[in-house]
């Protein structure tokens, strides 16, 4: 087990990790494609969301550290030992399906990113990436995930960070993207639930408590782990993203781009070394995220269903490399590679709300954890979740307005509506515990 004041500075550069697979997943193509089509679409007028998606994203995931340390368990099990197992298995659904409709664009654009730099097909490359994951990750287990993530992240921010340099920025343009505006129609409120949705995303808020596990993390680590955190989506994601947003809102002008369009028109736009430092990052940020987002939904099957969440127990690894296998699917998908990732990530975001509302009941029910949250953290957490439930209503308010006649809408808006009923529902339990604490001895959830 690490320890969070063992060296100091250095001790805790060679012993933080966990995040970083959080990271890998916020810094993926998902993201990439909501900030390259939200800069190439409106210019810098989206800036301010992607300054606020690097701190709300550092701030869900303290409250994920929080939980886990103080429960010393996973989220799933603090949810079903606390209100009940049909709570927990909301939890295992709303993830499961933002995780897995990520994970198929996610591989629709590496394979296809991967076809372009060799010429090989897409569909060989789907089958090879697919067979790498579950190889890599089912035999590999959480360490290998962790250094690859670390590895890969800190090269692509390197590789976006380098772009800025090759490529010119009106600084005094930029800064009016600081003021916080959303654009009108669907599409505005869709790119800022797509970029938020990159960095408060439930898949990143769920596999917290699952990797501080796997590193032996408990509450003495806290300082490491508030480290991890500000190092991994605060400085490296927040790096990023704002080098792929100034790069895109500074040369690009087309939104409808395709992932291999938008680095092929920085070529004659910006240089070719624009290009390929594009595509590099890219393909590093693509390869990142699907290793990270793999071991997500295994995570969470595997609490809900009592197994390890270790490679040491055959269920948990069989779980890690059928989801990487099934994922080679996603390069059958059609449509354009970007707005499939910024759909992917608002529908993510949609179901974002109600994990960030049961992390924040947890931490303020004293019979699950020995430490309620502070009013500060109370404050930030309910800003939390008011933020990303406007900008995510917003986005479902225009799809609705715009008439729902396709399956597609149907769904996402079924969806959108069982998980508010939700979180109607966990409102009135922290009413009721709060009511019944005021006139007698604190009573714990059914």
């Amino acid at each position: 087990m690490a320890t969070s004041d063992a060296g100091g500075l250095v001790g805790k550069l060679r012993n933080m990790g966990p995040t970083w697979l959080a990271g890998a997943i916020a810094t993926g193509p998902a993201t990439i494609g909501a900030l390259v089509t939200a800069g190439a679409g409106y210019g810098y007028t989206l800036l301010w969301v992607v300054v606020l998606s690097a701190v709300m994203g550092a701030a869900a995931q303290y409250l994920a550290m929080r939980l886990g340390l103080l429960t010393e368990s996973g989220i799933v099990s603090a949810v079903e030992d606390n209100l009940g197992s049909s709570w927990a298995w909301l939890l295992v659904v709303d993830a499961v399906i933002a995780a897995g409709l990520a994970q198929l664009v996610i591989m629709k654009t590496l394979a296809g990113v991967s076809a372009e730099v060799t010429g090989q097909s897409p569909v060989v490359w789907a089958v090879t990436w697919s067979v790498v994951l579950a190889v890599g990750l089912a035999g590999g287990g959480y360490r290998y995930a962790e250094r690859g993530a670390k590895v890969l992240v800190s090269l692509v921010v390197l590789l976006f960070v380098a772009s800025l340099f090759v490529v010119p920025i009106d600084v005094g343009a930029a800064a009016t993207g600081l003021v916080p505006s959303i654009p009108a129609g669907v599409e505005g409120a869709l790119l800022a639930a797509g970029i938020l949705g990159g960095a408060v995303h439930i898949a990143l808020v769920t596999m917290q408590s699952y990797t501080m596990r796997a590193r032996g993390w408990t509450t003495d680590d806290s300082a490491l782990a508030r480290f991890d955190i500000g190092a991994s989506m605060l400085v490296a994601f927040g790096i990023a993203s704002l080098a792929i947003f100034l790069v895109a809102a500074s040369v690009l002008s087309d939104p409808s781009l395709g992932v291999v369009g938008a680095a092929n028109a920085l070529g004659p736009l910006a240089g070719s070394n624009a290009k390929w430092l594009f595509l590099l990052g890219l393909w590093g940020a693509a390869v990142t995220t699907l290793g990270a987002n793999t071991v997500v939904p295994p995570y969470l099957v595997a609490d809900k269903m009592g197994w390890e969440q270790d490679t040491a127990d055959s269920r948990y690894q069989a779980t890690v490399a059928v989801f990487a296998l099934l994922s080679a699917l996603g390069v059958f998908i059609p449509g354009a590679v970007f707005g499939l990732l910024v759909q992917a990530l608002a529908i993510g975001f949609v179901g974002t709300p109600f994990v960030l509302a049961l992390v924040l009941y947890l931490l303020n029910d004293p019979t699950a954890v020995p430490q309620t949250s502070s009013t500060v953290e109370n404050v930030g957490g309910l800003l939390l979740i008011g933020v990303s439930t406007v900008v995510a209503g917003q986005w479902l308010q225009r799809v609705a307005s715009g008439g729902v006649t396709d399956p597609v809408s149907l769904a996402i808006l079924a969806f959108a509506a069982v998980l508010g009923a939700a979180m109607v529902g966990l409102v009135g339990l922290a009413a009721r515990n709060w009511l019944a604490e005021d006139s007698e001895p604190a009573v714990a959830a059914d």
